[in-house]
């Protein structure tokens, strides 16, 4: 065997051992700063007082219960709660997550400990979002929601933009129904929730705009589904980055959001070439302008062109797929239940009778996780700060409640009641030929919502007023 070390002149020899033996005193560093962290966050879990916590199922050393989630979390947490109860605490890596699944306990967090459990976890994720600004911010354009974009006088002056596409609807599922073809209602909702949220926040019809409305709808559904993703970097704080780096999460978050951020760039310059609007014609867009361009320094938020895009981000991802979900879900019930749908129809029916179309004037007006900001107590249990909450609906609250209830609830509910109620009062609805109740696929898509899997395929049938005993003897 060769020495190669002999024809080596000493001095290249001394580098050698120089720059080896350091290097073997950080190979032995490197276990030690590896266990670091764990050894610290031993050393406060045996020193922070931590009073009776909930139960919650055993965890594995370095993955808590993430282990346990699978791909749908709110299926999987509602199994292990009828099993640990109502007040469920898991351990996601290195984040403690509360899982409330009471009605009373839910009321405990939305209203007893509302200021408490209002903040927001950072999360990776969301970036150019409102969830991505601190939290001071966040309220601040939050307001600016509540009170200029989505009151009850801003939601009613867009009445006519909702009746109008609603009665698009109605027009498209008619001539299906004349024609004895089903109808994909799934792509319906879709449409029509992307086609009121068009034109209420940018002032314009798909047909109107030079946007390539198939390649908008097509980024916004982009957005939401990376936003709905698994990202390592918010359970695993240094290996995650390693992880997503290798699944290429934030390229993709980046080329979506960067396409969405090139859409919202050209529409807020055309309200800006176009010049002012009068005050009662304004869009969402025109409406932030003003507040940005009116603005003076003693505001409490200097409103920015990112906030603006922040906002319309939050207004097209969380409406569009939300609204359509919710009436996809309603319809596939309905449709699963026919004395229902027969019980709500007549109920709809007796009291438009022979108007032949249902407007708002008939129409009363019917979430991300949240995060501890100090310790309370919940169910005879002390929950710590910095918990993460999920599962906080009271009954069933698709909007939310307290501090973090949905600012675009009025506006959500609106196009929910006015839609389905035309389409209850319009049609009677039908399974296709050779299906059952029973072979309706309800299985989930889990994104930032649980939207069904498969698209509802239902087949309408013209409803003639003028033929129904019921309403003949009204």
């Amino acid at each position: 065997m060769v020495n190669i070390f002999e024809a080596m002149p000493i001095s290249e020899i001394k580098k050698i051992k120089q720059s080896y033996f350091p290097l073997s005193i950080t190979m032995l560093l490197i276990p030690f700063l590896l266990l670091l962290p764990s050894l610290l966050i031993f050393i406060n879990k045996l020193t922070t007082k931590r009073g009776k916590l909930p139960p919650g199922p055993p965890k594995l050393p370095i993955l808590g219960n993430l282990h346990q989630l699978g791909p749908s979390p709110h299926r999987s947490t509602w199994q292990l709660s009828k099993k640990h109860g109502p007040i469920m605490l898991l351990q996601l890596r290195s984040t403690p997550t509360l899982v409330v699944s009471s009605a009373e306990a839910a009321k405990e967090v939305l209203k007893t400990h509302d200021l408490e459990c209002c903040s927001r976890p950072p999360l990776t994720g969301p970036k150019r979002t409102l969830l991505s600004y601190p939290t001071d911010i966040t309220g601040e354009m939050r307001k600016i929601c509540v009170a200029e974009l989505f009151s009850m006088k801003r939601v009613q002056s867009f009445q006519s933009v909702r009746e109008e596409e609603v009665d698009l609807l109605i027009e498209s599922v008619s001539e299906s129904a004349t024609s004895a073809n089903p109808v994909d209602l799934s792509k319906y909702f879709f449409s029509l929730t992307a086609s009121i949220i068009f034109r209420i926040a940018f002032g314009k019809q798909f047909q109107e705009s030079q946007l390539d409305n198939h390649e908008l709808q097509k980024v916004v559904f982009e957005a939401e589904t990376m936003l709905g993703s698994f990202c390592a970097s918010d359970f695993f704080p240094y290996v995650g980055k390693v992880i997503d780096w290798f699944t290429h999460f934030h390229r993709k978050l980046e080329i979506s959001f960067h396409e969405l951020d090139a859409v919202f760039q050209q529409v807020i310059d055309d309200h800006l070439d176009s010049g002012p609007t009068k005050h009662d014609e304004e869009d969402i867009v025109n409406v932030l302008l003003r507040m940005e361009k009116d603005q003076t320094q003693n505001d409490s938020i200097q409103l920015t062109k990112d906030h603006i895009k922040a906002i319309l981000m939050d207004i097209f991802v969380a409406g569009i797929h939300t609204g359509a979900i919710t009436m996809i879900w309603a319809m596939t019930e309905l449709v699963r239940k026919p004395t229902a749908m027969k019980k709500a129809q007549n109920e709809i029916r007796s009291c438009i009778r022979k108007k032949g179309k249902l407007t708002e004037n008939y129409v009363i007006v019917l979430l991300a996780p949240r995060e501890t900001i100090s310790q309370i107590k919940i169910g005879n249990y002390d929950i710590c700060p910095k918990t993460r909450i999920a599962g906080q609906h009271i009954e069933l609250l698709p909007f939310g409640a307290g501090r973090r209830i949905c600012p675009g609830m009025n506006m959500g509910m609106a196009v929910l009641e006015l839609a389905l109620a035309n389409l209850l009062y319009c049609f009677y609805w039908k399974l296709p030929s050779g299906m059952t109740e029973m072979d309706i696929d309800m299985e989930e898509e889990v994104s930032i919502t649980v939207g069904k899997k498969f698209p509802l395929m239902l087949m309408p049938i013209n409803y003639n007023m003028w033929e129904d005993d019921e309403i003949k003897h009204c």
